[in-house]
């Protein structure tokens, strides 16, 4: 076996212009082979490419494992206070490529596969996305994990193995179908199994309370219990300075097999037991709409978050021996609502377990839990059934309505005799038939209450969370969201990376503040030149995906108009299709005009229950058929829906783009991160005033975004004066020619009445501001057609987006973090990153 490198040794990160160090690239060499041999049991002439996969990538493994065990040890040894992220998603992707590109060893693998006759680019194509996620919630995750890591944040990343993730969408004659993912086909080379580390998660059954020492005592006679078994995946932070584990929880039964029952014949039942157990862990997201899946859910949150909490209380007392001082040595930050259970987990093991005074052990409780909330959505927040709460967690109820007791106190003291202020606050909703509420639980059993960007941490202060805040003032803080540039502009854009490196030296790979060094050559017709050969380039990778794909032939010179996210009514795909089919009328119209040609690019899925949500992925290929496919039109507009969205299309997709469209109905989006990364590759924004779009108008420039459409507070106001949009459909004649064509079948010539649920939604129940904001919509389209064709002024707006975007990294939100919420240190210096307004070119 070859001699493994020493982990304290600086990493080289070579180029491929650069040489490759001879005796490195020997050792990776034979790493890879033994490997091959001992681990997959193949030799090389056998092998196939997946099989060279697993082995490279566990040869890589090897070394990071030096990494992690050196910083487990030192982080132990120092006492250092550690950080437990707690997520139902972490949308991670492909890790090898990551891996490699954070060791600093990507160059290196690649001549050593290259050597061996295999590609590294054929190779990356072998490793699943691993679907853990949704969308935006997941690959935040994912990304402060490695933020974490590059910070040298102790650290550790709590989650579900899901065996399925995220469905894979097919689509099939325009609609959309769910498939399982079997993302762990072939095995994971990534994660560790730990055998060893099962906890024990109990559900349903009753309650005893006895006295004891004078005290009432609570104690828990669960009807089932689940075994959680811990699977550990390094997360590796930038030049492999520090590694941290993700830690997802599979499920299992205790009992596998009732022999008894397999020896009476009753082989399925035999195992119902270990069935019901795995279920909690089979698919991300099942459908909630039955009562079945409701409890499903709940379990899956109950599961997760008791599994995390006894593993961290062990690993606290095996370093600290007591948890009275549980705060000072762990923080706990919660991803969203779905891990509020925490708090009353925590509350249960320190009163129940560990014999803590009620209210001792409530001022640890809140000390230690901090909330990140990613919605104003209401019904987002969560909401469970008492009677469901009562037959699955009965502990927990009890312990909610004591919290509750306390909580509302306050409330009467703060605002004596005001019912309505009691019942908003409460943690019960008594007006919907009784049910817990998840969110106002995770805010009141906070210390920090943490909004994911300016605008929305200001509305959570005037919707959501508003009496709330006035119960608990000074909770609420904003952490604005940030993206790893390693992944989203190192790994995911190489040619534009060699181009920043040039331009702003190698430091630029360390300190991304360095970008603004790019300013000084945005008007520089020669970096220009280059600037848009890069852009070329990654448009013409693209358009081949899409020609592989959807059998579509793409004019890489047009404008590529990129829509990539959920599919979701108020991310408004809709009013970007429809602009759409006007501009389809519009080019039918006036076929000689001089059209800017355009490519509308979506991609995205939408919850499997999500009928209406459906239907529109099904009117974007609909329409898409017809506009691709007529001759009068061609080369003007072209419409392509990429099936089955992730981490790795999004790497693809991204550097290619133009035009980001940012659209959703304002004051809905709590941030987005799909901004951030699209104008970091020097796409131009489209956007309303919503979530993150309005920092990075701030950071980029007005004169470098195109805002359009109503204001939060303008949409609140629309709202009230009611739905009916037929008044802005009268004056705007494109627009009513366009829900006309929709609703009367011209796109769905077989079945005219396809969607005329969404034509009369469009006219009647215009929630979203669809209708009432297109118009300004399709006019900010226009003047991006005038832009587009005064090429050196696009190109100067696209090279600034990617100077002023350095903001946006999530190693500045981890900062913030760790400095207002953890309190726990960071490597380095901060950079030297100001506000908008205050930055050299936001204010102009």
């Amino acid at each position: 076996m070859p001699t493994l490198p020493d982990p304290s040794l600086p990493t080289h990160f070579p180029t491929h212009d650069q040489p490759v160090d001879e005796l490195a690239l020997t050792e990776i060499k034979s790493a890879i082979l033994t490997k091959l041999r001992l681990a997959i049991g193949k030799d090389a002439g056998m092998a196939t490419r997946h099989d060279w996969y697993k082995a490279a990538a566990l040869a890589l493994r090897d070394r990071i494992v030096h990494r992690w065990l050196t910083a487990e040890k030192k982080s132990y040894d120092a006492g250092a206070k550690r950080v437990y992220y707690l997520s139902l998603e972490f949308l991670i992707g492909r890790l090898f490529s990551d891996a490699l590109n954070n060791m600093g060893l990507l160059v290196v693998f690649e001549t050593a596969l290259g050597d061996l006759g295999v590609s590294l680019a054929d190779l990356r194509k072998c490793e699943p996305d691993a679907a853990l996620g949704n969308g935006g919630l997941g690959r935040l995750a994912a990304c402060f994990m490695e933020s974490m890591a590059t910070l040298a944040i102790p650290a550790i990343g709590y989650g579900i193995r899901y065996d399925f993730g995220l469905f894979r969408q097919i689509i099939a004659q325009g609609w959309q179908q769910e498939y399982p993912d079997e993302w762990l086909s072939f095995g994971n080379p990534w994660e560790f199994q730990r055998p060893e580390v099962v906890y024990h998660v109990h559900f349903g059954g009753g309650v005893e309370h006895v006295e004891a020492k004078g005290r009432d005592r609570a104690i828990w006679h669960p009807a089932e219990t689940v075994q959680a078994v811990a699977y550990d995946t390094p997360i590796v932070g930038w030049r492999g300075q520090h590694v941290n584990a993700l830690r997802l929880w599979s499920a299992r039964a205790p009992d596998p097999l009732k022999l008894d029952v397999f020896n009476t014949g009753d082989y399925l039942g035999a195992s119902a037991e270990e069935a019901r157990a795995e279920s909690i862990c089979k698919f991300l997201y099942p459908n909630d709409e039955s009562p079945a899946g409701r409890e499903l859910r709940l379990r899956q949150e109950y599961f997760f978050v008791s599994a995390s909490l006894q593993d961290l209380v062990k690993r606290h007392l095996a370093s600290d021996g007591q948890l009275r001082g549980l705060a000072s040595k762990a923080a706990v930050q919660l991803n969203d609502t779905h891990p509020s259970l925490a708090v009353t987990e925590l509350m249960r093991i320190l009163v129940d377990l560990h014999n803590f005074r009620w209210e001792e052990a409530w001022k640890i409780t809140v000390a230690t839990l901090s909330y990140t909330n990613h919605t104003l959505l209401p019904e987002a927040l969560e909401t469970w059934p008492v009677e469901l709460f009562e037959r699955l967690l009965p502990r927990h109820l009890e312990i909610i309505y004591r919290i509750n007791v306390a909580h509302l106190a306050l409330a009467d003291v703060r605002c004596p005799g005001d019912v309505d202020f009691r019942a908003s606050v409460s943690l019960i909703d008594e007006k919907s038939g009784r049910r817990v509420r998840m969110g106002q639980l995770a805010f009141v059993g906070s210390h920090s209450i943490n909004g994911v960007s300016a605008m929305h941490s200001d509305l959570m202060k005037e919707t959501v969370f508003h009496d709330l805040n006035h119960l608990y003032p000074g909770r609420i803080n904003n952490k604005t969201n940030g993206i790893t540039f390693r992944r989203w502009l190192m790994l995911a854009n190489p040619k534009l990376t060699d181009l920043l490196r040039e331009a702003c030296g190698e430091a630029v790979l360390d300190d991304p503040t360095l970008l603004e060094h790019l300013e000084a050559h945005a008007s520089d017709n020669a970096f220009q030149q280059q600037f848009r050969a890069v852009k070329h380039h990654n448009k013409l990778a693209l358009a081949r995906l899409i020609g592989e794909r959807l059998n579509i032939k793409i004019d890489p010179t047009a404008l590529f108009d990129v829509q990539i996210k959920r599919i979701h009514e108020y991310k408004r795909q809709l009013l970007n299709i429809l602009e759409a089919v006007a501009l389809y009328h519009a080019i039918k119209d006036d076929p000689q005009k001089d059209w800017v040609p355009r490519v509308k690019i979506f991609a995205g899925k939408a919850a499997a229950s999500y009928r209406y949500a459906k239907l529109i992925i099904k009117l974007i290929n609909d329409v898409a058929d017809i506009v691709n496919n007529d001759p009068v039109v061609a080369g003007r507009l072209k419409i392509a829906f990429l099936p089955d969205y992730n981490v790795s299309l999004a790497e693809v997709i991204i550097p290619a783009a133009d035009l980001s469209e940012q659209i959703s109905t304002a004051g809905m989006e709590a941030s987005g991160t799909g901004n951030m990364k699209l104008a970091l590759n020097g796409a131009l924004t489209i956007g309303t005033l919503d979530g993150a779009n309005i920092e990075i108008r701030d950071h980029v420039g007005a004169e470098n975004i195109a805002i359009f459409g109503m204001e939060a507070l303008d949409v609140v106001v629309r709202r009230k004066q009611g739905l009916d949009a037929t008044d802005v459909i009268r004056r705007s004649p494109q627009l009513s020619r366009a829900i006309n064509a929709v609703g009367g079948g011209e796109f769905s010539p077989g079945e005219p009445g396809r969607f005329e649920s969404i034509a009369h939604a469009l006219r009647h129940l215009d929630h979203y501001m669809v209708s009432a904001d297109f118009d300004s919509y399709y006019e900010a389209q226009r003047g991006i057609d005038a832009r587009w064709q005064v090429v050196p002024a696009w190109t100067r707006a696209s090279i600034l987006n990617v100077a002023r975007m350095p903001w946006f990294s999530s190693d500045r939100t981890i900062r913030e973090y760790a400095e207002d919420i953890w309190n726990v240190p960071v490597r380095g210096t901060p950079p030297a990153l100001q506000e908008p307004g205050v930055q050299r070119g936001a204010t102009r």
